[in-house]
């Protein structure tokens, strides 16, 4: 169990020691999900887990509670092998993932500093998540001046001024993306709130902006704070009998990419075409653990998982016949990542994971389904009565 400075439980981390020396590997997947929303607006409740049409309902079906059924099926296979490892697998399930706080990634991190990288089971079985651009999130605090609103005389009115600044961030031209690069995507920046004034009858003497910057390596945390400064100043200057506008830095976290020759991708491509399953590399336009990750310098990757629909949205869910195959990937990923060659062969025991998905999506009535080697090459099936 991993515990927070006050005690309370932020997560779970489950090591599969190998016989053989090697790197720390980290597969990851988080136990906590995002509200509910409007509870009447589903189909099927949140957590009635019902299952139509072959696909399973429910709110952390896909982020990511399909997940943390895969690794934890993957950590005990492993875990039956581990005299053929070489290195470590640890699966760590983390809590206080949605809140951006990242509690329980932050509490093993902090301890356990000697990893080679880490794999995040997030969903969607098109792409591997290699990348992502960074964010760099700003207060503005902009001052006017207070007055009745009735007044013969006028004032400056702190919205107003919020508003100048709001149309010159919306008007910046960002560095365009360079799409031959690893790193496709352009920078970004968003006004996300707006607070300021009261009532009817007083003139504004404050309004606070939330400004949301998404990083890249051509338009990073320090281009972002010029850019806002300039026209910042540019705008009190406009206003002489207003307060300078006071900006904060409320987080920044780096944009990152994998080069071509990590050996996160260089494992899953090839494992996935054996279950035919064909993911593109993708840099994701939002940030994820992966950015704060590689804030350590540790390399990550933030997306491969299991087909979904409704991520953080109203019928969440998820469909059930892609579970086995993503499975199936992510273990041969780890054998490769700890040493054990998998090499496909037209009888070989990892065909059992998708003949396994078949009889699963015929019926649910299977007792056991085991292998006897770590590759599985000694599959033994045991299904029920109307299984393969």
């Amino acid at each position: 169990m991993l515990h927070n400075e006050s005690g309370a439980v932020v997560g779970l981390a489950l090591t599969v020691e190998g016989a053989g020396p090697g790197p720390t590997w980290v597969f990851d997947a988080c136990l906590d999900t995002a509200g509910f929303g409007d509870e009447d607006a589903w189909t099927h409740g949140p957590t009635s887990a019902v299952v139509e049409d072959g696909w399973l309902y429910g709110r952390g079906s896909a982020d990511s509670k399909a997940a943390v059924a895969i690794l934890c099926h993957l950590a005990v296979r492993l875990a039956a092998a581990a005299g053929q490892l070489h290195g470590r697998l640890v699966v760590l399930l983390d809590l206080d993932e949605h809140t951006g706080v990242f509690g329980g990634a932050k509490v093993f991190f902090a301890k356990e500093r000697n990893v080679a990288a880490v794999m995040i089971a997030y969903p969607g079985v098109d792409h591997l998540v290699t990348g992502g651009r960074g964010l760099h999130r700003l207060k503005l605090d902009v001052f006017g001046q207070s007055a009745h609103s009735g007044s013969s005389k006028s004032s400056p009115n702190a919205i107003v001024k919020a508003a100048e600044i709001i149309t010159e961030l919306s008007k910046v031209n960002l560095p365009a993306a360079d799409r031959s690069s690893n790193f496709p995507l352009p920078g970004k920046i968003t006004v996300t709130a707006v607070t300021g004034g009261e009532g009817f009858s007083v003139n504004p003497d404050r309004c606070t902006l939330n400004v949301d910057v998404r990083t890249t390596p051509a338009f990073d945390g320090g281009l972002a704070d010029a850019v806002a400064n300039e026209i910042i100043s540019h705008i009190d200057a406009r206003w002489p009998d207003t307060a300078a506008t006071v900006t904060e830095v409320v987080s920044s976290w780096q944009p990152y990419a994998l080069p071509p020759e990590s050996p996160l991708p260089a494992a899953l491509l090839p494992s996935a075409r054996l279950f035919g399953l064909h993911p593109v590399p993708k840099v994701a336009g939002p940030s994820n653990i992966g950015n704060y990750l590689a804030g350590l310098g540790i390399p990550a990757t933030a997306g491969f998982g299991v087909d979904y629909v409704g991520l953080h949205a109203t019928n969440e869910r998820i469909r059930i016949e892609s579970i086995p195959a993503v499975q199936a990937t992510y273990h041969a990923t780890a054998l490769q990542l700890l040493g054990v060659s998998v090499a496909p062969s037209p009888t070989h025991g990892w065909l059992c994971a998708l003949r396994l998905s078949r009889s699963f999506s015929e019926t649910a009535n299977f007792s056991a389904h085991r292998c006897g080697s770590v590759d599985g090459s000694g599959c033994n099936r045991l299904l029920g009565s109307q299984g393969e």
